[in-house]
């Protein structure tokens, strides 16, 4: 089958790609994406020449590039995974979010309901959304998939509005769709402005850790690799037209996150006293809107599929720090924009 992976350039993505590509060597991937700033294809380097694996430079806010994605590459099912995902960069400039995450995510489903027209039930479509729709906790409860939607920011709302979109396309059109709404995730190839890579490198660079607020935010953690188990579970076992939330049952507040990093890092790094990792965190100003608890009842997809986290939060955590330790010259690159410049060259702006 030929499965068109969006956003295949990104974190979750383009550990999905590796995932896919080696799991299913039957299948032909075709990663799709614009390459923004998160986007790295250095990322797949391993397999950049494989026989089943294409790569597409195209961008979801033009319908034609889909269009020509799914002609040359004659697309049978799609996950999609492509989403502008930063909350900080929502508040500051909402548009792009909107623009991607809903047109972005219309367009795709138009393309392939033009293409799929003859038998749409025939051709999966998997959209990988977020536990964010679900808004805010309390100190108990968790998310399951009958929440209703309440989103705090302009990128969970831009997600909650996708998340529709795809509903609708199952109920309107009888599109064969799946969705899942996962947990933070946190891995190899994160680019380092979310909360765990960030840490990491600010440590490393003894470079001030920010914490908002008094740290005290509540999130439950998901370990990429676990979360690729899972999308790959779902497209093929899912029930069309349902639901699944996706979680890695390690519920931590962020406080608790950055001292274990920062203890982990002056264990390898050798640092002690006054050179501690932990001196460098800095609590700065609480983010707008900042949602205190999220966590997500997965026994939907524990009962139905028989799928289950494959790693403690600790065991990724070390396995991530050490995994940014190895990789010193990937951080480097992807943080000075040096691989865009190169990309750009080969590929077009």
């Amino acid at each position: 089958m030929n499965i068109l992976i969006t956003g295949g350039a990104g974190f979750i993505g383009s550990n999905l790609v590796l995932h896919w590509v080696k799991q299913h060597p039957e299948d032909t991937v075709i990663n799709f994406d614009c390459l923004t700033y998160a986007g790295n294809l250095i990322n797949l380097k391993e397999i950049e020449n494989a026989p089943n694996y294409h790569f597409v430079k195209g961008d979801l806010r033009n319908p034609q590039d889909i269009a020509s994605a799914f002609q040359k590459h004659e697309v049978e099912g799609v996950v999609h995974l492509a989403a502008e995902s930063h909350v900080d960069r929502s508040i500051a400039g909402p548009s792009a979010f909107i623009q991607t995450n809903i047109m972005g995510t219309f367009n795709l489903l138009e393309v392939a309901r033009d293409f799929w027209k003859e038998d749409l039930a025939a051709h999966r479509f998997h959209h990988v959304s977020t536990d964010e729709v679900y808004g805010s906790l309390g100190e108990t409860g968790m998310f399951s998939e009958t929440t209703p939607y309440a989103p705090n920011s302009p990128y969970s709302a831009s997600k909650a509005s996708s998340d529709h979109l795809v509903r609708a396309y199952h109920h309107t059109y009888g599109f064969n769709t799946t969705t899942s709404n996962c947990s933070n995730n946190y891995g190899p190839l994160h680019f380092p402005e979310k909360l765990i890579p960030l840490v990491i490198k600010n440590a490393i660079e003894r470079k001030p850790i920010p914490v908002y607020g008094d740290g005290s935010n509540v999130r439950d953690w998901l370990y990429v690799k676990d979360h690729c188990s899972a999308i790959d579970v779902i497209y093929h076992q899912g029930v069309s037209g349902e639901t699944y939330n996706v979680g890695g049952l390690n519920e931590w507040k962020n406080i608790d996150i950055v001292r274990t990093i920062c203890r982990h890092l002056d264990d390898v790094l050798q640092r002690s006293g006054d050179d501690s990792c932990l001196n460098l965190i800095t609590f700065v100003k609480d983010r707008p809107g900042h949602d205190q608890r999220y966590a997500i009842d997965a026994s939907k997809i524990q009962n139905d599929l028989n799928w289950n986290p494959q790693y403690t939060f600790e065991q990724g955590l070390h396995e991530t720090v050490d995994w940014y330790l190895d990789n010193q010259e990937w951080v480097r690159l992807v943080t000075s924009g040096e691989y865009q410049a190169y990309y750009a060259e080969q590929y077009g702006r």
